[in-house]
């Protein structure tokens, strides 16, 4: 098997509801790269198709798994061994097409993984997706996850990338897209992970559609629930001045740039 396995590996992360499908998607568009599809697993995402490190639903899944303990994993970790990398690749390997120069890797929690996965594949490239905290809250609330209020969901918003923040000076390969770069121009948004990931970059512009932020942010300004008019007031006094610093504001909602708080990565 060793023979068909990809020369190179790229990981990619981001909150549920980010884009990370998205900037999957568009990878693996290109003829020499291979992700998962048709796994049966949601998402064809390959924290569910490994037995080496828990999958984010033992942490309580989308807005709750960034604030367990545990969900961090760095080269420290007692499974950052050779076994596991063994035991990944044997458990990855048959998803991906033999002799593509790229494989992929699709997973949410690789936000606060990737020292881990690096420590495992060194040389690796990281592509961490990051969208409004706003629109990802609103899209995050449905089904069993009406329960999860916007304070509580921007706050783990914000967890998670201040994890990655502290993490990115630790990564020799990342790449952070901003969704809303990706959704306004898909083709300079992608052409940075191509280079850092040896591709030729390739019209991804089909395969992306823009204005879904705009029924999110109609949901966060809506006044028809009194209760939620409190806690949206409440996430904006507590963490308007933190969510800045990633280059985002609660207030005003088109704000968009790269902030300080995340290195490089598209505008």
């Amino acid at each position: 098997m060793t023979g068909a396995l990809p020369e190179r590996l790229v990981f990619v992360g981001g909150l549920h509801r980010s884009g990370t499908s998205l900037v999957h998607g568009c990878l693996a568009a290109h003829r020499d790269a291979s992700g998962f599809s048709g796994t049966g697993v949601p998402e064809d995402e390959g924290q569910h198709l490994q037995t080496v490190y828990r999958p984010d639903h033992r942490f309580g899944g989308a807005g709750i798994f960034g604030l367990r303990a545990g969900a961090h994993l760095t080269e420290r970790s007692p499974l950052a061994s050779a076994e596991s990398r063994d035991r990944l690749l044997a458990e990855w390997g048959p998803h991906w097409r033999p002799g593509a120069l790229v494989g992929l890797e699709k997973s949410p929690p690789n936000l606060l993984q990737s020292r881990f996965l690096q420590a495992l594949f060194p040389g690796s490239l990281f592509v961490m997706v990051v969208r409004h905290p706003a629109a990802v809250a609103c899209a995050t609330r449905k089904g069993r996850r009406l329960l999860l209020g916007y304070h509580h969901l921007v706050r783990h918003w914000l967890a998670c990338h201040r994890i990655l923040a502290e993490d990115a000076p630790h990564l020799e390969r990342l790449v952070v897209v901003r969704y809303e770069h990706l959704v306004t121009d898909p083709d300079a948004a992608m052409a940075p992970v191509f280079a850092a990931a040896g591709l030729a970059p390739v019209d991804v512009s089909g395969l992306v559609r823009g204005g879904l932020d705009e029924r999110y942010f109609r949901a966060w300004r809506s006044n028809a629930n009194p209760l939620l008019r409190l806690d949206r007031a409440r996430a904006v006094r507590r963490f308007e001045m933190a969510v800045n610093r990633f280059g985002y504001s609660l207030v005003d909602l088109e704000r968009s740039h790269p902030g300080d708080a995340l290195p490089g990565g598209s505008p």
